[in-house]
């Protein structure tokens, strides 16, 4: 596969959620709810993982 050169969806993903998490961080730090925001940091990829692993037992490898 070739890569694609200059601006592509994928790209303007990733600044957009890289964007959003230093807004959130940021809004965290001012509301002075900076514990929360670390938790849920914290807690949110075991989750997925924990459900992914869930989700591959009961359907199956593909």
């Amino acid at each position: 596969m070739t890569r694609k050169k200059g601006l592509t969806i994928g790209k303007v993903r990733k600044v957009l959620y890289q964007s959003s998490r230093i807004l959130g961080d940021t809004n965290s730090v001012v509301r002075g709810t900076v514990p929360a925001r670390i938790g849920t940091r914290i807690i949110g990829p075991l989750f997925s993982k924990a459900l992914s692993g869930i989700i591959r037992s009961i359907f199956g490898k593909r």
